[in-house]
């Protein structure tokens, strides 16, 4: 069988072109062993939101190009579902996107003590050697490696008795 990592690619080389057909950007693929079962996980979005319909749609149209090519081994479940509220940021583009969000960004090691950072993404710049993510975090700015982020998500706003107002 082909390393998880061979597969996830192969899928979403496949699965780009089709989801991009259809107006959605395929965020992430998730290939895992789940108890007895292989999981085949794709993650859509689009500006418009990502509903039920969108979901069948596309699992529609992959399924049979997943058919029609039969890159993996054996049986698998394939799922496909919105990224959520707390969208992962895995691609460059991402981190372009999203400026102007909060975000949590962890990171494979620490980085002045520190290994996750929460707060406003300022977007990606040019580093030196490499693409640096900025964002504020504690009232400063600070720039993090590309190739330092394990992984990285938008934030939820929560609202309630901590950050809401009070009702009489």
């Amino acid at each position: 069988m082909a390393p998880k990592e061979k597969i996830e690619d192969i899928i979403e080389k496949l699965g780009s072109p089709i989801a991009e057909q259809m107006g959605y950007e395929l965020v992430a693929v998730e290939y895992r062993k789940e108890g007895p079962d292989w999981i085949l996980r794709c993650f859509i979005d689009s500006t418009a939101g990502i509903g039920i319909n969108e979901c069948q749609h596309f699992s529609e149209a992959l399924g049979k190009a997943l058919d029609e090519k039969d890159p993996m081994p054996g049986s698998y479940l394939l799922e496909i579902s919105s990224p959520g509220i707390e969208r992962p940021l895995r691609k460059d583009a991402d981190f372009i996107r999203f400026t102007g969000t909060k975000v949590e960004v962890t990171l494979h090691k620490a980085l002045n003590g520190q290994k996750v950072y929460q707060g406003e993404l300022l977007g990606l710049v040019a580093g030196e050697m490499q693409p640096m993510v900025r964002m504020e975090w504690n009232n400063a700015i600070i720039e993090i490696p590309r190739t330092e982020i394990a992984k990285a998500h938008i934030m939820a706003e929560v609202f309630g008795p901590k950050g809401g107002k009070k009702r009489k």
